[in-house]
């Protein structure tokens, strides 16, 4: 039922011990779930909004970048993909083991009915089949490092490295996805998208914030606290989600007090997570500080995630 890319990942991703855990993950749960290992298998990170106000004068972090502008996160989303030839798609992944589903690809017309958490890699399988890429069917295997508690999309991580995976998987080897290309049948098929961190997801660079632009080259400025001594990481409040407003706002007044530099949600839109850039000297004390605020009140401490600043997707060869 193959078409498409010749031969495997490999040699042998699934139980190649020097491989990225997430990867040998991924490869392994498509072989077990569809049998035959994966053609083509694509990481591509979380991604985060950077301060929409003005950086402090001093701050860490080098030249700051503007309103608008977005980077990756050291936190990927892997999918594994392997070329049919029959018409058919199978996904799966291990954050919906019992939803795993096998479906007619239908590139245009009415669409057959995925299990929810499969509508939007069936709606980028629909897209790429469109502009010819996997017309045959797909086995598919997605699975992310964080889950929607932490609060950073994932949709958009997600998309992108289906459509790399996916495409990979139908093109003749050597030849690497055009993923200019890839963002506009994204945007195409999931118009409701977060365009900017879709943009992260497939051009961000290690210790630098992509700024704003459209179809333009990439344009970045320098976004790296750790090379100046801060520490970026992401706080997610717990409990009651009508309650996370006003969780968060404390989680912050009491970091900064504590001597946190800057906060601001990772989203569009402010949520259960707040990004906070602390400096180094003073990590250990704002995160005691705002579990203390918690636990006074008998309320859950907030989680806490370092986040890298890091590049765009990746294949894993």
């Amino acid at each position: 039922m193959t078409a498409g890319r010749v031969g495997t990942v490999g040699p042998d991703l699934a139980r190649r011990a020097t491989a990225d855990p997430l990867f040998r993950l991924v490869a392994y749960a498509l072989e077990a779930a569809h049998g035959r290992p994966p053609t083509a298998v694509w990481s591509a990170p979380y991604a985060f909004h950077l301060d929409r106000g003005a950086w402090p004068a001093g701050s860490p972090g080098g030249p700051h970048p503007g309103p608008g502008s977005v980077a990756g996160a050291g936190w990927p989303v892997a999918a594994a993909a392997a070329p049919r030839d029959d018409g058919l798609v199978r996904l799966s992944s291990l954050a919906h083991p019992a939803d795993g589903c096998d479906l007619p690809l239908t590139p245009a017309g009415p669409a057959p009915t995925p299990p929810a958490w499969a509508v939007r890699p069936y709606a980028v399988l629909r897209a790429l089949a469109r502009a010819g890429y996997g017309r045959g069917g797909t086995d598919l295997h997605v699975q992310g490092s964080l889950t929607e508690a932490s609060g950073l999309d994932t949709s958009e991580p997600a998309d992108c490295a289906v459509a790399l995976a996916v495409a990979d998987a139908h093109t003749p080897p050597g030849v690497d996805p055009d993923r200019a290309e890839l963002a506009g049948l994204l945007a195409e098929a999931l118009p409701d998208g977060d365009t900017a961190l879709r943009r992260a997801a497939l051009f961000a660079r290690p210790g630098q914030a992509l700024l704003p632009g459209g179809s333009d080259a990439p344009r970045y400025a320098a976004f790296d606290p750790a090379a100046s001594g801060a520490r970026l990481v992401l706080l997610v409040v717990r409990g009651d989600p009508a309650r996370w407003a006003t969780e968060s706002a404390r989680a912050v007044a009491r970091a900064r007090e504590a001597g946190a530099l800057r906060a601001w949600p990772p989203g569009r839109l402010p949520g259960r997570s707040v990004l906070m850039l602390l400096p180094e000297e003073r990590n250990t004390a704002v995160r005691a500080a705002v579990a203390r605020e918690f636990r006074d009140r008998a309320c859950p401490a907030p989680r806490f995630l370092n986040i890298a600043v890091a590049g765009g997707a990746r294949r894993e060869d």
